[in-house]
Order: C-alpha cells, then sequence, then structure tokens
C-alpha cells in the first residue's frame, strides 16, 4: 500500500499538482518509527503519532485539524477497513472537496484466514461502519484489482460509483537492461507468515536439483527465525539466502533479473506487486491461487497457479521450469502487465479526479 501511496504522490506532483501525503509514523510489521516529516521529491510526508488498534497495521492517529489547515481540493483516502478513511471522510463534508477511497482489496473469499476477533471486527465494519450510506458518499470507490468489484457492489456501493484503477509499475521495469539470468529461485516481498514462505523451502527440498533460493525483504523477527529453523530442518540452508529489503530501483531489478524463476505463495494477495514486477522482467512466475494471483495469472500461458500451502504441487511445477525454456510464457508474461504502466496508470486516475 505504502509504494501504491508514494508512487501516485510522486507522479501526480511531476504533472504540477501539490502534494502533501498524511500518514502514521509506525513502521508496518515492525516497532520502529518514521520521521514525522519528510520529503521525497517535490512531496512532503507529514507522519502522525500513532497507536494500534489490533493487529500490525490497524492504527488509529489525528490529522483532523491539520487537514483543515491545508485545505486540500481533493482527497485520496487509502485501505477500506480503516478509521483515517472515515475521518477522511468528514474532512471532505467539511471543506466541500473531492475524495476518493482506495479499497487496497481487503476481502476474502471466506473468512478462515482470519481469527475470531478480527472476523467479528470485519463483520461489525461492514455492517455498521462502512455500509453503503457511507461508502456511496466518496466521490469515487477506487478497487485495485476487478476480483474484488463484486464485493464492493455486495456491500452496496453503485456502480456508477466504482472506479478500477491498479498498482502500476515504474517504466524502468520495461526498460532497464537485462543481467545473466541464474537457476535459482526468488521471493521478493514481506518476510511475513500471510506470505507462507515455508512452502517454498519445502517444495525447494523436494526437487532433484540443488537450487538456491534468494528471499529478498523486510523481515518480521520471529517469523525470519522461524524460516531459517525450517530450512535447518530441511537440510537447505546452505542454499537459502536472506537479502533484507532492496530500496533502490535498479538493484531490485537486477535481483530479478538474477533468477530464473519468482515465487509468491502467499496465502493471500490484494494485487501482488512483486509479481506483476517480476512479469514485466520476462520472468517465470508461478504463485499459489488466491484471488489476487489469480487476477493476474492465466495458468501457463504467463505464469503458473498451484493450491495455497500444496509443497508437492509446487515442487513439481518448479521442477518443469528448471527443466524447459517456457519462451512463450515469458514473453506473454512481459505482455500481460504492460497494462500497469505507472504512465497509463496515472493517467486513468488523473481522470477520475477530474471527472472527465
Amino acid at each position: 500500500m505504502g509504494a501504491r501511496v508514494l508512487a501516485e504522490a510522486e507522479l501526480l506532483a511531476e504533472r504540477g499538482h501539490e502534494v502533501v501525503i498524511f500518514s502514521s509514523n509506525q513502521v508496518k510489521g515492525t516497532r520502529e518509527f518514521c520521521p514525522l516529516e519528510d520529503r521525497r521529491g517535490k512531496v512532503l510526508i507529514r507522519r502522525f503519532l500513532a497507536r494500534r488498534l489490533g493487529g500490525e497495521s490497524y492504527l488509529s492517529w489525528d490529522f483532523y485539524k491539520e487537514a483543515l489547515a491545508f485545505k486540500p481540493e481533493v482527497i485520496i483516502a487509502h485501505a477500506y477497513r480503516h478509521s483515517h478513511t472515515i475521518k477522511a471522510l468528514k474532512i471532505a463534508k467539511k471543506l466541500s472537496c473531492k475524495v476518493f477511497l482506495v479499497t487496497h482489496a481487503p476481502f476474502l473469499e471466506n473468512d478462515k484466514a482470519r481469527g475470531v476477533l478480527s472476523r467479528w471486527a470485519v463483520r461489525w465494519y461492514d455492517g455498521w461502519v462502512g455500509p453503503s450510506r457511507k461508502l456511496n458518499e466518496f466521490t469515487k470507490v477506487i478497487a485495485i484489482t476487478k476480483w474484488e468489484l463484486p464485493f464492493l457492489e455486495k456491500l452496496g456501493v453503485r456502480k456508477d460509483k466504482i472506479a478500477y484503477i491498479p498498482n502500476g509499475i515504474p517504466s524502468l521495469f520495461f526498460t532497464q537492461k537485462k543481467v545473466k539470468e541464474r537457476k535459482k529461485i526468488l521471493f521478493l516481498g514481506r518476510l511475513a507468515p500471510i506470505k507462507k514462505i515455508e512452502t517454498l523451502l519445502e517444495a525447494v527440498a523436494l526437487m532433484k536439483e540443488k537450487i538456491e533460493v534468494d528471499l529478498v525483504g523486510p523481515e518480521e523477527p520471529e517469523y525470519g527465525a522461524r524460516l531459517r529453523e525450517k530450512a535447518e530442518a530441511l537440510g537447505i540452508q546452505e542454499r537459502v539466502r536472506f537479502f533484507g529489503p532492496l530500496y533502490d530501483m535498479k538493484q531490485k531489478i537486477t535481483m530479478i533479473d538474477s533468477s530464473r524463476v519468482f515465487v509468491l505463495p502467499s496465502q493471500r494477495e490484494a494485487m501482488p506487486q512483486a509479481l506483476i514486477e517480476a512479469m514485466a522482467r520476462g520472468k517465470l512466475v508461478v504463485a499459489s491461487s488466491n484471488p489476487g494471483s489469480r487476477d493476474i495469472i492465466i495458468p501457463e500461458k504467463n505464469g503458473f497457479l498451484f493450491e495455497v500451502g500444496n509443497v508437492e504441487e509446487l515442487a513439481g511445477i518448479l521442477q518443469a521450469l528448471f527443466e524447459k525454456e517456457y519462451a512463450r510464457v515469458r514473453k506473454e508474461a512481459v505482455q500481460s502487465v504492460r497494462q500497469f504502466s505507472w504512465d497509463l496508470v496515472i493517467n486513468k486516475l488523473e481522470r477520475v479526479i477530474s471527472g472527465t
């Protein structure tokens, strides 16, 4: 979500809009804090003290007075079921300005992946806080995926209120010169339980070939420790490398290029950014069959899907991908994600904002 906010803010600022980001000061998945004020190019970032209401990212932070003082003409609020989006709606009413809600697809096909308390909170919010009478007060509700559209309609959002604007890929992903590929597997993303990376490690242990695995991304300490223990128990610890996060885009692209296969074994995904980035670089991509990945991958045409947690199925797919080139699948992967180029996405966002 943070990457989407920053990218669209910077691109809108480049096109002459004055853009300020309001955010909490907490770093997701950690107990660390960001500075209260920062700047990225032409974009001012103001962060506010926050307290956790539940989970790792459900926070409460007060920005009401500062937002009124800024007097925006347009507010883009990110993440449905978070308290700051309702505050944004109140501010917009006070200032008589446009307000858009970007949902970030927090929906599940069923509630099995949630705990009891979380299921109760979701049902309470959808039933009382965010039903149609609230959601239809936004100028537009912006879906980042197509699979969430039925969920929004079920909540009572009018079809004329919904716009589809996916996450974008910087143009550099289509233009940077490629480096030589090696016979290894890449996972790129947050190392957290929802990603089910242990499925990947178990599958690699079943393969005939001794393939290396690169795990790249910020890691939740307890989960990172569990993955290291898992790799050691499987006898593959020497082939599993932990790199930490990569924030430089060129370095990230080089890391993607260096691997033959990209794997995303998550329990769930909204719109998986790392997946479309790997596809833009012509990688052979394998993802668990959740709504976010199914929205992007057409099996055996531009990538491959396996059932969530199915180690044997994943191992079989990986083995095949190291035995054959699959040039057609690689080419189709690139073509299928060109629609997500930020140049195209930001044009669509500007049209929605302006009402044209």
